[in-house]
């Protein structure tokens, strides 16, 4: 099994002491993400944790009906397998791949081993556990009270936050599903924002034009969380 050099594009990884560092490294290894790839599969116990260094993943919660609904993204900036860190095995929500890349595996066991002998690394997983949290509740905020555009622009910024590059390859299936709408209402929203010149809309790509233009758009559903990961990741 190949394993993780001390190189790593993820940020919790990056900050990490280096005992606790070298207590995890030997059960990391280094996987491909390909697109839609599933990461936890809802109510299934979780095998693997993911140190995301490229790509994003999404955590999807679905209702008895079927219908899905984004609640958070995973990046660069964090790890999978919060329902572990916080001392259960399983979600009932799905996590999988939206934008591929690559990133670093451990065993659920090898990381529940780590975090009973240190507890440095335990609290600095579980500042990112309520990282999250503040995502999923500042997520249901812009779901209850923004219009899809202002929604939509939120995304974008996060999605662009966790690539480093303007042109996001998304669809309207996965727009649709993110923010909770019909493909019919992603094409609505992504009408306005290209209307006001905040983004380019081709088949299959969203180029951010004028981030600053999307920050004013999402207005104050946009910096809770981001500002928070500044806060204790920096």
């Amino acid at each position: 099994m190949q394993t993780a050099t001390a190189d790593t594009g993820n940020r919790i990884l990056s900050r990490l002491s280096r005992a606790d560092l070298h207590l995890l490294m030997p059960h990391l290894s280094p996987v491909d993400l390909p697109l839609r790839k599933s990461l936890e599969v809802p109510n299934k116990p979780i095998d693997y944790v993911y140190f995301i260094e490229r790509g994003f993943a999404s955590i999807v919660a679905t209702g008895s009906g079927g219908d899905a609904i984004e609640v958070g993204l995973i990046g660069c900036e964090g790890v999978t397998g919060l329902a572990v860190i916080m001392g259960a095995n399983r979600s009932p929500n799905a996590t999988y791949m939206q934008l591929a890349g690559n990133g670093l595996r451990i065993s659920a066991a090898n990381l529940r081993s780590a975090m009973e002998e240190s507890a440095s690394l335990h609290k600095i997983l579980l500042q990112y556990a309520y990282v999250f949290m503040v995502q999923t509740a500042q997520t249901a905020l812009a779901n209850g009270r923004s219009k899809v555009e202002d929604r939509l622009a939120r995304w974008l910024l996060m999605a662009h936050d966790r690539v480093a590059k303007n042109d996001l390859p998304l669809t309207h299936e996965f727009l649709g599903i993110m923010l909770g709408v019909r493909r019919s209402g992603v094409t609505v929203a992504l009408g306005v924002l290209e209307r006001k010149g905040l983004i380019r809309a081709a088949r299959g790509i969203i180029t951010i034009v004028n981030r600053k233009a999307l920050e004013k758009l999402a207005g104050s559903t946009y910096g809770v969380p981001e500002s928070e990961l500044k806060r204790l990741f920096s």
